[in-house]
This record gives C-alpha cells, structure tokens and sequence, in this order.
C-alpha cells in the first residue's frame, strides 16, 4: 500500500474518486511508464515547470506523454512574451517536488498557474503524478480541472510533429 500523499488527501477532501497506479520509481519517462502500466500514452499526464523570460511565477503545465509543449503556444495562452522549460535543479528548487514526482495535486496550495493541455478534455480519466515518483493518480478530468484551478489550453502538439521541447 503506498502511503497517503497530499494529492490524495486533497482529492478525498473534495470527494473526487481515484485509483492510485504504482510503477518502478526510477522511471522519467511518461511514455515509458505508459507502457509498463498498460495505458495509452494519451492518457498519462507529465508535469512540466515553465519559466517566463521576463522573470515572474513559473507555471505548471499538463501534457499528455505523447506530446510536446509548444512554447510558443504556451506563451500565448499566459499572456507571455517568451516561456522557456526550467532546468531540472530549478524544478525540484521550485516545487520542492522530484522531477518525475512533480504533481499540480500537491501543489495546489501554493498558487501555481497551472495548465492543462486542451486534449486531455476528451478523456474521462487522466493519470497524473500523485506528487512522489512511482505513483500515478487516475483522476476524472473534470474535477481535476476545477480542484487544481487549470486553465485548458492547446499548449501542445503532437510528437512526432517536428522539433521536440526540452522535455
């Protein structure tokens, strides 16, 4: 049994049902994990940390494992001249969080401005990160947009569609 993370407290503070999804905690890559897991990549959700240029809060964006973030979008969508993905040491300093473990559950309190990758509104479900490595929540869609305060947006494309982010 994996123990009680605050992304969960959080979600049974708000009723939301999930199921928790454990894997191998040395394991990065979403695509990756999808596999071991046995879900289509589409349906697991990686947390990146993004920087603007100009200075400023860093946000949080949701985006399926199949996919990749489009600066440029993501920009737009934050009303930001230039984004830019933050380096992994900055991550970890930022979210107090691992890379890998990075979750918007666990981070609620602190104000983030969190998006989420418009995609992932065609699904009922999405597995995101409990806020540990290892562990995955499969959350509904929806409540997680209203409990985490997301901001839908379409901040990606899809991977095999050019040049690739600084995953």
């Amino acid at each position: 049994m994996p123990p009680k993370l605050n992304s969960m407290r959080l979600l049974e503070q708000h009723k939301i049902p999930y199921e928790v999804i454990e894997y191998p905690d040395d394991m990065r890559d979403a695509e990756e994990i999808a596999e071991v897991i046995g879900v289509p990549p589409h349906l697991v959700y990686k947390t990146l940390i993004v920087e603007p240029e100009s200075g400023g809060k860093p946000m949080l964006v949701m985006i399926a494992a199949n996919r990749r973030l489009d600066l440029k979008k993501l920009a737009q969508a934050a009303g930001h001249k230039k984004v830019r993905m933050a380096a992994h040491k900055d991550a970890e300093a930022l979210t107090g969080l691992k890379v890998g473990g990075i979750s918007a559950l666990a981070l609620s309190q602190k104000n983030w401005s969190i998006f989420l990758d418009q995609p992932a509104t065609e699904h009922e479900h999405i597995l995101i990160s409990g806020g540990q490595r290892g562990i995955d929540l499969r959350v509904p869609t929806r409540a997680l947009i209203t409990v985490v305060r997301a901001r839908v947006a379409d901040v990606g494309r899809n991977a095999d569609s050019g040049d690739a982010d600084a995953d």
